[in-house]
């Protein structure tokens, strides 16, 4: 029986987020976080950007040491054979890629202004996959970007030929939130009956349906033969009006009514490292976590009516479709009221050490607690906030990582 597996984006179309952003190591903390969940893979950067490529490699290097397994770290890159070659020249070691190009009829002719044809785009797009192939990429997932606007016959000709390259998954873009569920099954099922690759279902939430769209083109997958690959982010975080929210789709294939009968997730996904991953992405992105967001929301759990409280006191299921318990809630919150001291940019080795302490963290001697103190300043100056408990912890336990993640180097010329 076919499966779905998450493939969350929150490092790559996250990020893209018109005035946000996240720092290293905050990207870093996320990618622990998605594999502690027991999501699939994590879209983690852009191997074509210079300003992120000791991140990526540092990442890699966190896979190879064990610690960001078994979740795969893979990269985004455009479907050009000369983005393919950069990639591999700034991230040596990596091994999975996602290569995109735009498919449909107004993005071809209003991205490229007549320079280019329906088929010179899968030409471009098969010798992006073959390069990959040739230098070693263990998977290659193909993206049709805008695919929700593109004609379905070519994108079975655009996905066939992908496939007759290599390509290990086709992964349809609903760019723009066009899709309904109802279309986005029909296509999708289309597309994975058709053509027999794994479909990765990436959807937007322009007219609010990215979740709904995102289990209804995983059914057409799985329907169609196919495993499905649902592309998540972390609270919804996405240009526009976001993306397929990480927790809530999950939530949504398991609790929803007859769906987990038959359509199954691959990986096991840990709900109850949901609190957490939400409340650390809200933190980092500095963008609060709306009261009515499913399972994590400030009101999920609160009930007021007079009807409502009574029945939840007799039986919570009364008005609870799933426990708090469930999505890693539960334990009270402390607030600081009185005196603190917390480490930031301009922190002392006194403070440091304090709140270090708190955590049950000791150092060996006073070099190994500057040395920490240091690298713990310089990622406070890249986030531009003080750090959570997680990221000291980080620092403290990979100060050598840390170091490649807080690093920059502007080229020369």
């Amino acid at each position: 029986m076919a499966k779905i597996y998450f493939i969350d984006v929150t490092n790559r179309d996250g990020v893209q987020t018109a005035r946000l952003g996240l720092a290293k190591l905050e990207k870093t903390m996320i990618n622990t976080y998605l594999n502690e969940m027991g999501v699939f893979q994590s879209e983690f950067g852009f191997p074509t950007t210079r300003h992120e490529s000791f991140y990526l490699r540092a990442n890699l290097e966190l896979a190879r040491m064990g610690v960001l397994q078994p979740i795969r770290l893979g990269g985004w890159v455009r479907a050009v054979v000369e983005d393919v070659e950069r990639a591999f020249q700034f991230v040596p070691g990596i091994k999975h890629l996602n290569l995109s190009i735009s498919t449909s009829d107004q993005m071809i002719q209003g991205k490229f202004q007549g320079t280019k044809s329906p088929e010179d785009v899968i030409g471009m797009m098969v010798e992006a996959v073959d390069a990959a192939r040739a230098h070693g990429a263990e998977s290659v997932g193909v993206n049709a970007e805008d695919a929700s606007r593109a004609d379905p016959g070519f994108l079975v000709a655009f996905a066939s030929a992908a496939r007759q390259h290599g390509a290990d998954r086709i992964r349809y873009c609903d760019t723009l939130g066009y899709d309904n569920p109802f279309t986005i099954y029909d296509a999708v099922r289309t597309l994975a009956g058709n053509v027999g690759l794994p479909v990765e279902i990436h959807c937007h939430g322009d007219l609010g349906m990215a979740v709904a769209n995102s289990l209804a083109g995983a059914k057409g997958a799985i329907d169609g033969g196919t495993d499905a690959y649902i592309n998540t982010t972390i609270n919804g975080i996405g240009e526009r009006a976001g993306n397929a929210d990480l927790v809530a789709t999950a939530l949504a294939i398991i609790k929803s009514k007859g769906f987990a009968e038959k359509y199954q997730i691959g990986d096991p996904i840990d709900l109850t490292k949901a609190w957490k991953i939400s409340r650390f992405a809200s933190y980092a992105f500095g963008v609060p976590i709306p009261a009515n967001q499913p399972g994590v929301g400030a009101n999920v759990f609160v009930h007021e009516s007079g009807i409502h409280a009574d029945a939840v006191l007799k039986d919570p299921g009364n008005y609870e479709l799933y426990s708090f318990d469930e999505v890693g809630r539960g334990e009270p919150e402390i607030v600081e009221s009185g005196s603190e001291v917390c480490s930031g940019e301009y922190g002392g080795i006194s403070g440091f050490k304090h709140v270090m302490g708190q955590m049950a963290v000791r150092f060996k001697g006073p070099a190994q607690a500057e040395k920490i103190l240091e690298l713990a300043r310089y990622a406070n100056v890249a986030s531009q906030r003080p750090l959570v408990a997680d990221e000291l912890l980080f620092i403290a336990k990979y100060p050598g990582i840390a170091k490649k993640l807080l690093t920059l180097i502007p080229p020369s010329k």
